[in-house]
């Protein structure tokens, strides 16, 4: 870190060295400092952004440059868009104050699939708190338009836009991990599954305008996009700090980047292996959190970019599940924050401060990785119900820090607290583009009970041994976030104090939050989600105590003794994989340490029970499921105006829809075993056309053929009487040429024994118990025995249209066209094909001859008439 406070210094003893006057060497100096590290400046190929000091003298200076296309950027003061001239170039106007790229191009950062909201807590918050869903609240999706016709989106998107494109599915699979309502199906349902969802594009890396998020109800963006490795605060990074003070309870939350193996190109830590490699200059803000991703163990993935930032501070302050890499695990972070700042408005009325959100959000994250905090995993694994719990609970405080006074409050530890957390976070005020260090407004939290308690802090020193140290407790003066630990504190008063160490702008508030940490809790299996029968799963629980074993055990409801799962199960692991019987059975865990037992919910262990239509006919429609052992009543949903809501309750496993009913479109099924709600499958649209009335497919086998079957496929054969396969005759009516009756099954092929030669058309028509008729579409077939039968049409055929030439199938055949006085006018051999184009393209009106060669020398004339 020296290298990098002194590096201006260093610069300067450099161009003396070189024999530059002092006064040349400083001036150089600056205008090496008002470029961004790494930037080129010697191109002018480039879009650059420059921050002025005064609008009116860069407009001058303009002038003298009448070949640069300059504007400024909208809704950011003092900062300018420029083309046509060289990064070094735009240095030297005086009213320059720092220059870097604004023509990077944001890329999402997903390569995977999957999600898992038990690794989070997520769903463990669904079930212990099901009031706490986001609703009411905003989330912004920054970068590509997403799927706006999306079910799991339905009456929930702020101003859509009908014309936007789709580019990708990513800031679809995006705004279903933060807000999805799980309508789809289960897996649809994001963290704050009833929360609003709005759009902005990453097209524009500076902060969106801070009034129209305002005005949408904005409350959390997601970031879920990168550019190039940056490891500068430059002006975006800024920005985002100058927005998070105009708008205090706007939180910006980023993805890390999938970067971790590579080295910054420039900047204090260029070429450390695997350090510093946040993919974007804007997620070196000090007032945002920048999300690392982990896999379902706990364990920071390798693609996982890693800090620090620029100066030092620790970067990514958070990690999460990210089977796709960082994007979703910002995405869950961001569900999760608008899940906390919802338990705080339950609460309060209000929304909290974004530093308060992130002082929760920090607190409560389980420790993974070194010990503490580092600058892999931050601060560790968000956890969402540890999150909620702290604003319900109201284990937080909020206050203002003037310079040289302490501030604090006195918190009671009860006797048997394994861990007591304790962070401090202020949106700190934003300090000057490519500052060496950028924190200007120093806090410092201590902790005592006689004994004084400094936060973790790390060393920042540019050297991979330096950086791999693990956090020593002493003072912090580089982060605007401080966390203390104690294990296993005395039981009593402990004084929590915050001072202001230096405040470089005036006063400045600050939220602290506090945990205290003890006892077993289950995390998965829980009531809001169940397991798939036959399926393996990881079972989790949170563990706050010494190295012990505890027995697993698991009894279906109804039960009275419990089967032993694992003798001595190892409690710090927290995990362990579990294949569910291949059943349908409401049922529980629980874990026995000692004499303590602690049992998880009831779930249930079943497979997702899929709908099917039977048939959409314009006057009703038909749903049918699968019977479930166990089963006493089914449930179906129905999508109202934003989420699935109950339609109707059955014992049966079929429902007749009314023509209005039907109109709704999206419905679901569940089936109750033991009073409890089980898995639902997919929901369908059961208006699609493929489902069709009663009919799903009435097809030839082969369009020509030297036979003729179709194969039918019917939705149901629920009140089908009887089956007809119908050929329509020269007079236009239709006549059966095969019945058959009963119907017991719904896919079979129908061969017609005595077809026509040449193209005929074919129908089928179903009989129903109700006396009413369905027919399907009309289908033509071309039977052709043999060689006689060769097909030429249309005939007559209008002048320059083409001929089809229809043959026996996969033959070859030899063509020749003669004209009324014998002269050949066309010859060529037709692929081997059953259907070939003639073209007639030069023809004059009148009488040809087609004489058709087949394999083994027959030959057959045809007839053309050209009109």
């Amino acid at each position: 870190m020296l290298l990098y406070a002194f590096r201006s210094a260093g610069t300067l003893l450099l161009f003396l060295l070189l024999g530059l006057p002092l006064a040349q060497a400083q001036q150089a100096r600056r205008l090496i400092n008002r470029l961004a590290p790494g930037l080129d400046g010697k191109s002018a190929r480039r879009i650059l952004r420059v921050s002025v000091t005064d609008e009116a003298a860069f407009r001058q200076w303009l002038t003298r440059h009448p070949w640069a296309q300059a504007q400024p950027e909208p809704g950011h003061a003092r900062l300018w868009r420029v083309r046509g001239l060289a990064a070094a170039e735009l240095a030297e106007c005086p009213a320059a104050e720092f220059v870097e790229a604004a023509d990077r191009t944001a890329r999402p950062e997903r390569q995977l699939n999957g999600a898992d909201f038990t690794a989070n807590k997520v769903t463990t918050t669904h079930a212990r708190y099901p009031q706490v869903t986001g609703q009411g609240l905003t989330v912004s999706v920054k970068e590509s338009p997403l799927d706006i016709n999306d079910i799991d989106f339905k009456g929930r998107l702020v101003s859509p836009d009908p014309q936007a494109q789709l580019l990708s599915s990513h800031s679809t699979t995006m705004a279903t991990l933060i807000a999805g309502g799980g309508n789809s199906s289960p897996n649809g349902k994001g963290a704050a599954w009833r929360a609003r969802i709005a759009q902005s594009s990453y097209d524009n890396l500076l902060p969106d305008d801070g009034a129209k998020l305002a005005g949408q109800g904005v409350s959390v963006q997601n970031h879920s996009y990168g550019v190039n490795v940056e490891n500068f605060y430059g002006l975006e990074a800024r920005a985002y700090d100058q927005q998070a003070t105009q708008y205090p309870t706007l939180l910006h939350v980023f993805s890390s980047g999938n970067s971790g193996s590579l080295v910054a190109p420039a900047g204090p830590y260029a070429g450390l292996a695997a350090t510093a490699n946040l993919t974007g200059e804007f997620k070196n803000s000090k007032n945002s959190l920048s999300v690392g991703a982990t896999d379902a163990l706990g364990q920071v993935a390798a693609l996982s970019s890693r800090g620090p930032a620029a100066d030092g501070r620790v970067k990514p302050e958070l990690v999460a599940f990210g089977d796709g890499g960082t994007s979703d695990a910002a995405a869950l972070v961001s569900g999760v924050s608008l899940l906390a700042q919802h338990a705080y408005q339950q609460q309060r009325g209000a929304l909290p401060s974004a530093a308060l959100v992130k002082a929760v959000l920090i607190n409560t994250a389980d420790d993974t990785g070194r010990p503490n905090v580092d600058f892999v995993a931050g601060y560790g694994q968000v956890d969402a119900l540890g999150a909620v719990q702290t604003m319900l609970e109201g284990r937080f405080v909020e206050g203002v820090a003037r310079q040289g006074e302490g501030t604090g409050f006195l918190l009671t530890i009860p006797a048997g607290t394994r861990r007591v957390k304790v962070t401090l976070t202020w949106n700190d005020p934003a300090a000057a583009a490519n500052a060496a260090s950028t924190l200007v407004n120093d806090l410092d939290l201590t902790m005592g009970n006689g004994q004084i308690w400094r936060p973790w802090t790390l060393s920042a020193f540019p050297h991979l041994d330096s950086l791999d140290q693990p956090a020593r407790r002493r003072p912090n003066h580089r982060d605007n976030v401080e966390q203390i630990t104690v294990d296993n504190p005395a039981a009593g008063d402990w004084s929590i104090r915050v001072q202001g160490y230096r405040l470089g702008q005036g006063s400045q508030p600050y939220s602290i939050a506090y945990e205290l940490e003890s006892g077993l809790t289950w995390v998965h299996p829980s009531k809001a989600r169940n397991l798939r029968a036959a399926e393996s799963v990881l079972l989790r629980w949170q563990w706050a105590g010494p190295a012990t074993t505890a027995r697993l055990e698991y009894k279906p409801v109804g039960q009275t003794s419990w089967s032993v799962i694992n003798p001595a199960l190892d409690l710090t692991q927290q995990t362990f994989r579990w294949t569910a019987p291949a059943t349908t059975e409401a049922a529980q865990f629980r874990l026995l340490n000692g004499t303590n037992a602690t049992v998880s919910d009831t779930f249930m262990v079943d497979r997702p029970l899929a709908l099917n239509v039977g048939y959409n006919c314009p006057d009703e429609t038909l749903l049918t499921w699968r019977r479930v052992p166990g089963a006493t009543q089914y449930q179906v949903y129905v999508l109202g105006a934003t989420h699935l809501e109950p339609f109707r309750l059955l014992p049966d496993t079929s429902l007749v829809l009314t023509a209005a009913e039907a109109a709704a479109r999206y419905y679901a099924v569940a089936p109750v075993v033991q009073g409890r709600v089980g898995e639902r499958g997919s929901t369908l649209n059961v208006t699609q056309p493929e489902y069709g009335c009663y009919i799903r497919s009435f097809l030839p086998r082969k369009l020509v053929s030297d036979t003729v079957r179709f194969d039918i496929v019917l939705g149901t054969t629920y009140r089908v009487q009887a089956l007809v396969l119908e050929r329509r005759t020269p007079d236009g009516s239709f006549v059966p040429v095969r019945t058959l009756q009963p119907v017991t099954a719904t896919a079979f092929a129908l061969p017609d024994e005595q077809p026509v030669v040449g193209r005929a058309e074919y129908r089928l028509r179903l009989q129903l118990t109700t006396s009413r008729t369905v027919y399907s579409q009309v289908e033509e077939v071309y039977f052709v025995p043999d060689a006689s039968a060769i097909q030429v049409y249309p005939v007559p055929v209008p002048v320059g249209e083409p001929l089809q030439l229809i043959g026996p199938q996969d033959q070859e055949l030899q063509v020749r066209l003669f004209d009324m006085a014998g002269r050949l006018l066309l010859e060529r051999t037709t692929a081997v094909s059953s259907i070939t184009t003639l073209e007639t393209q030069g023809l004059r009106p009148g009488l040809y001859f087609l004489r058709i060669r087949v394999p083994g020398g027959r030959e057959v004339t045809r007839r053309v008439v050209v009109q």
